[in-house]
């Protein structure tokens, strides 16, 4: 806990103002879990004024909410043993056309959500972070706790991971929707009416 209580909570007011909705909206993301955010929000931010000597530089503070906030989420995360995320309906900071950058910028669907299930838990917080938070690469660095070249890799295997999750995915989808086809295939199929002859026989 620091010394000078007044300036350390006058502080995170002010970034509690600026920030209190972004860091909310990041949350909800992490854990799909609107109630649950709005907790841990007020958490990282009672964890900010505790751990106001922590910051050096006052102009690095959002990353600095982050970092707090992901070890946050990973606290719970790690209790639940369950990570799972809210859909987006943002725009991403990304360029390069993906397959991965085309579901962030707006069709975050189910096939997404269950790809983004199998990435590992720190790559995930990486790809959000930078493609739906937008992080800089040095702020990226700072909110994961980690080195700018570390980030950039983390973040790198995480849309790789992605990646390999959508192929699966969309593989398993189309043998569903082959399933379905057939079903509805045999559904729609309709044996031919018999007709009685003069005698009364069916043929």
């Amino acid at each position: 806990m620091t010394a000078d209580q007044a300036t350390a909570r006058a502080f995170v007011e002010e970034l509690y103002a600026t920030h209190h909705a972004e860091i909310h909206s990041y949350l909800s993301r992490m854990l799909r879990d609107h109630e649950l955010a709005a907790d841990l929000t007020q958490e990282t931010f009672v964890k900010a004024f505790r751990a106001f000597d922590s910051l050096t530089d006052p102009t690095r503070a959002r990353a600095w909410l982050y970092q707090i906030a992901g070890r946050t989420a990973l606290d719970e995360l790690r209790r639940r043993r369950v990570i799972r995320f809210v859909p987006w309906n943002g725009e991403s900071r990304a360029t390069v056309e993906s397959a991965e950058d085309e579901a962030l910028q707006g069709r975050f669907t189910s096939e997404l959500e269950r790809a983004l299930a199998v990435v590992p838990a720190r790559q995930r917080m990486a790809v959000l972070l930078s493609e739906v938070e937008g992080l800089s690469g040095k702020e990226l660095a700072e909110a994961l706790g980690i080195t700018h070249i570390a980030a950039r890799a983390l973040l790198a295997r995480g849309r790789e991971s992605l990646r390999q999750g959508l192929v699966v995915e969309r593989a398993r989808a189309a043998v569903e929707d082959s399933r379905r086809s057939a079903r509805e295939g045999a559904r729609s199929v309709v044996p031919p009416r018999r007709h009685r002859d003069d005698n009364g026989r069916r043929r």
